[in-house]
């Protein structure tokens, strides 16, 4: 049976590396390429990490029922919208195993729209210090630096991932990403155990 796994996690755990690690050393492993109005950063790719859009290209999206899940963050630069959309990438028939970066709401919605027994999450944590230190690094690295957004991500995803609704979206199972070779190991084996 075809399964997404959804990797998910507070900014900075490490997800976008964990990804593209584990595509590179998986090649059977699918891509599913979420869409964003966000600006494209500094070393990302169209197609790759996301498809970038305007906000009318999303209503048209929208008008067509082709949203799967969609997400609005009120931003220093006004709004963004991270969002998947049923555009082909995405079929369960056979055993294929693909693999997303979401959000625990994306998450949710992508459960619900897809059945739970498609859709699995791997959550992926690190200590709160590193992932401080790793985010002004990332920041630091872009054009126009914004460490007022940074500031807003980091308190958003507090309420964003607490306890509470991790347990509400029945998230249990947790990979710690203080050793990047060993979280990449244990997402391995939790897509082979799928």
């Amino acid at each position: 049976m075809g399964r997404l796994y959804v990797i998910m996690g507070k900014s900075a755990v490490g997800k976008d590396s964990l990804y593209c690690s584990l595509i590179d050393r998986n090649p059977a492993l699918k891509t599913v390429v979420p869409y964003t109005t966000r600006p494209i950063r500094t070393g990302e790719v169209e197609g790759k990490e996301y498809h970038f859009v305007t906000e009318s290209e999303l209503e048209k999206m929208r008008q067509q029922g082709r949203i799967v899940e969609c997400r609005r963050y009120y931003t220093v630069h006004g709004p963004w919208y991270y969002f998947t959309v049923d555009d082909g990438q995405l079929d369960f028939s056979g055993d294929g195993q693909y693999v997303i970066i979401s959000t625990l709401e994306g998450f949710e919605k992508l459960r619900a729209f897809y059945g739970k027994e498609h859709v699995v999450p791997v959550y992926i944590e690190v200590e709160e210090f590193m992932r401080l230190e790793r985010a002004l690094e990332r920041e630091k690295q872009q054009p126009e630096p914004c460490v007022a957004e940074l500031c807003r991500r980091f308190l958003a995803d507090e309420e964003d991932f607490s306890e509470e609704r991790l347990r509400i979206a029945g998230v249990e199972e947790r990979i710690q990403n203080h050793v990047f070779e060993e979280a990449l190991k244990k997402i391995e084996e939790l897509i082979g155990r799928g």
